[in-house]
């Protein structure tokens, strides 16, 4: 079977075991559709309607106190299906029915799991809930796309884009405008109506481990350029978008998943880099800012608290200097960077006072209600100011369309989510990022078939696709390919043994190594990167390929070739192929440098062979 109809099959068989999971019937599809439709009104509610604002007081005069604190907590939840009455569901109904949170953020699931979880929550729901989502980089990076094991045959999900990174490469408004459409088509069709996403963060230190290829680059006009395309055309769509991560966490060495990285910059630097994409965002009617756990300590000295609990931050700078008007949404209040110093309960409080309207992620949302509850009874938080949030986050729900309908369609995610013309627009952006840094032994495009061809690829032992596409379309293209897998458990001994086993024309080494959450850092493997140092010392025809990373080269910095490709999954595989194949040209130009190797702007053009490039499935 091939992997479109194994695509095809699996969608079919989760139509058929979903559809009865709802608690009610669906309504019709032309009911759904007012959920997702229709262009929100951008920044602020100025432009609400006389009926909207009408919704919007009789909804929250209708709330109890306690209910209105409620609608500031928005916890997390998983995506995959969960059937009714299991301990999971169980959970959230108790969060949505008991609690009465105000929105819910969803984790990776299928599109139809996305879709029946939610239109389950929401019939009971007494108030819509607003779904958000962390799909930065499109609707691929939540909506499944998952393997089954161990025949790792794709189950489908939402259209995968290569990192925003790719974007940068590309230096194209349009391709990030399609981007931001094609997400907000497909997350509204499953249910979700903020995008936590586009990222801001200007990716100036090489040392980032957290943000990296998340970025578009580390020039600040080129990040707000491809950021305000992409925020239109998310709301060409209907959805909300999120600019993160305020004041700038571009410019750290930590991971603020961990601990609280720390920001040296003083107020000019942040005005001319951090925060000039927040600027260009709020001029574009960006509808939400999500705050950073770093400490701006060039600006508010050695004891500067996280800048999601700084009021100089949340409310003077952002709301005061920048004038953004819209939803202040915290970062995940159980990350090291806000719990190792102030613990789980007290930064609640201090998120608020600083001037967040949502507490994302609380550790017990229960908890979290009851410490803020607290709060307002003892008048360290007045009610005035409770109100001020759950209106702002009742005005989002009615930017959503949700005051006319909060239900979708599950028949219609399949005309929607993953089309053929949205995998074009990927594979289009990844087309156009591949960069060719350097080739100095005019190795790419390879020469016509047959070369013996040692592939390498490196990627973590938990990483089940990485040069699985890539390899066989070298085979496919008459090349004899032995194909060999490295990680961080790789032994000195068998990396000897790699170059030792038989003679090649060339050696592909490929890097699959991304910013990853907790990881602390993103960087090649010692023993790995001294291999391919050897193998580059010892023969002209390497070419490395990152996957990832664009830093990589530093830690082998005498490969004579280096192309970077952006992210791991298969159209990244196939464009980077393609591209080494010759089958399509060579465009991209790097968006960041690589310190003593590349300046922000290189990139070598090829041209594409006559040998047109194989169309994705």
């Amino acid at each position: 079977m091939t992997r479109s109809n194994a695509l095809v099959a699996a969608l079919v068989v989760a139509l058929a075991g979903c559809s009865a999971a709802t608690r009610a019937p669906l309504p019709a599809a032309d009911d759904a559709k007012n959920s997702f439709l229709g262009t929100p009104k951008p920044g602020d509610a100025s432009e609400l309607t006389e009926a909207e604002r009408q919704w919007v007081d009789r909804t929250l005069r209708a709330l109890s106190p306690r209910e209105r604190i409620a609608q500031l907590v928005m916890p997390w939840v998983g995506g995959g299906y969960a059937a009714e009455g299991s301990p999971e569901f169980e959970q959230v109904r108790r969060w949505v029915e008991d609690d009465k949170v105000g929105g819910l953020v969803l984790s990776i699931g299928s599109p139809l799991s996305y879709a029946v979880k939610l239109n389950a929550l929401q019939q009971r729901a007494d108030v819509p809930l607003l779904i958000a989502s962390d799909m930065e980089n499109g609707p691929g990076m939540r909506l499944g796309n998952s393997y089954a094991f161990p025949s790792l045959l794709p189950q489908g999900g939402g259209t995968v884009f290569p990192p925003v990174m790719a974007l940068g490469a590309t230096r194209s408004p349009d391709l990030a405008f399609e981007l931001g459409r094609i997400l907000g088509l497909e997350a509204r069709a499953v249910g979700v109506h903020l995008a936590f996403g586009p990222v801001l963060d200007v990716n100036s230190n090489p040392l980032n481990p957290v943000i990296n290829t998340r970025s578009f680059g580390e020039n600040p006009a080129l990040v707000s350029t491809l950021a305000s395309a992409y925020i239109r055309g998310a709301r060409s769509t209907g959805l909300m978008t999120t600019a993160k991560h305020f004041p700038g966490h571009g410019d750290t060495r930590d991971d603020s998943h961990i601990l609280l990285p720390t920001i040296d910059a003083d107020r000019a630097r942040l005005d001319s880099v951090e925060l000039a994409p927040f600027r260009a965002a709020t001029a574009e009617g960006i509808d939400a800012v999500m705050t950073a756990h770093i400490a701006v300590i060039g600006v508010e000295g050695p004891d500067a608290a996280p800048a999601t609990l700084s009021r100089n931050f949340m409310t003077d700078v952002l709301r005061g200097d920048i004038g953004f008007r819209g939803l202040v949404v915290t970062d995940a209040m159980t990350m090291g960077g806000i719990s190792r110093r102030y613990g789980a309960r007290e930064p609640l409080v201090l998120a608020i006072e600083a001037g967040a309207d949502v507490l994302l992620m609380p550790r017990s949302v229960t908890d979290a209600i009851d410490v803020v509850a607290a709060a307002v009874t003892s008048g360290r938080i007045t009610q005035e100011r409770i109100d001020r949030s759950a209106r702002r986050i009742l005005e989002m729900k009615v930017k959503a369309g949700l005051h006319r309908g909060r239900l979708v369609s599950v028949n219609e995610i399949p005309r929607i989510v993953n089309i053929p013309r949205h995998a074009a627009a990927a594979a289009e952006v990844a087309r156009r990022s591949i960069v060719l840094a350097r080739d100095s032994a005019g190795a790419v495009p390879l020469r016509a078939a047959p070369l013996r061809i040692l592939s390498i690829t490196f990627a973590e032992a938990t990483d089940p696709i990485a040069g699985r596409v890539f390899d066989p379309a070298l085979r496919d293209a008459g090349h004899s390919v032995r194909s060999v897998r490295v990680d961080n458990r790789t032994a000195a001994a068998e990396y000897s043994d790699i170059a030792a086993r038989d003679s090649f024309d060339i050696v592909v080494v490929s890097v699959y190594v991304s910013p990853r959450e907790y990881a602390g850092t993103v960087g090649a493997e010692p023993a790995f990167a001294r291999f391919v140092q050897e193998l580059a010392r010892a023969r002209r025809r390497v070419v490395a390929i990152s996957f990832g990373s664009p830093y990589l080269l530093s830690f082998f910095p005498n490969v004579p070739a280096y192309m970077l490709a952006w992210g791991g999954a298969p159209v990244g595989q196939i464009a980077a192929a393609n591209a080494l194949l010759g089958r399509a040209p060579i465009t991209g130009r790097l968006p960041v440098s690589i310190p003593s190797q590349h300046s922000y702007g290189d990139g070598i053009k090829r041209e594409a062979r006559v040998t047109p490039a194989p169309q994705p499935e």
